[in-house]
């Protein structure tokens, strides 16, 4: 019922996930990012514990290989999950169950990693990584020109209803998280969400407490004249 993407930029350690599906608020549940450690999505059958469960094992070093083995081990509805983990040094591993619906299944390439079930068919997942191969800009860019790729192929054989993406860096919390929870064009509005979050946000957002700076910037005329020069410069 969903279709997902997780990429790596090798060149800054930016870490994203989006995803797409004909289900309600998809984000609430199915993606994970932490910045430095792991992205991680969960769905099929989600199962919430894999992301409490899996990301401190991968925070620690441990394999996404290994991670995804041992979480499934102790699932006894794994045969009706998917899972997949591409981590901060570009491992990526990935798990369908045998009970997932049609088409179902993953493909994976230097730094990314693209898994669906009930999709339309093998397009929807090849197209995905194809398009953000090709694509530029951003991380958050090239995750939305993957999705609406995939959805030109077919998407989700039953629709479209939500979809999320998150971005991380250096930090336990993302950059960028953003939803389009029940929506008769959930891509589009990210694309709307996303244009909004450059207005103000992206900037505001680089002076927040993180782990290179434990209080951040607390200076109001600082942030402000940083995001009055940023739109400056976007003009």
């Amino acid at each position: 019922m969903t279709w997902s993407i997780l990429a790596r930029d090798p060149a800054t350690g930016t870490l994203g996930a989006a995803v797409a599906t004909r289900f309600f608020a998809v984000g609430a549940l199915a993606i994970h990012v932490e910045g430095t450690v792991a992205a991680m999505a969960t769905q099929a059958l989600i199962n919430p514990m894999y992301a409490i469960h899996g990301m401190p094992r991968l925070r620690a070093g441990e394999a996404p290989e290994d991670v995804i083995q041992a979480l499934t081990a102790g699932d006894a509805g794994h045969e009706h999950r998917q899972l997949h983990i591409l981590d901060a040094s570009g491992r990526i591993a990935a798990f369908t169950g045998r009970g997932c619906v049609s088409w179902c299944g993953s493909v994976r390439g230097v730094d990314v990693s693209v898994a669906g079930n009930m999709l339309a068919g093998p397009a929807v997942v090849e197209h995905t990584m194809a398009a953000f191969t090709a694509a530029t800009g951003s991380m958050a860019e090239r995750l939305l020109t993957a999705l609406e790729a995939g959805e030109a192929a077919g998407g989700d054989k039953r629709g479209k209803q939500s979809a999320a993406l998150k971005v991380a860096t250096r930090d336990p919390y993302p950059d960028l998280d953003i939803r389009a929870d029940d929506h008769p064009d959930p891509l589009r509005e990210l694309r709307r969400l996303h244009a909004i979050s450059q207005e103000r946000f992206a900037v505001f957002r680089r002076f927040l407490p993180g782990a290179d700076s434990p209080c951040g910037v607390f200076d109001r005329t600082v942030i402000n004249a940083a995001i009055e020069q940023d739109r400056g410069t976007i003009r």
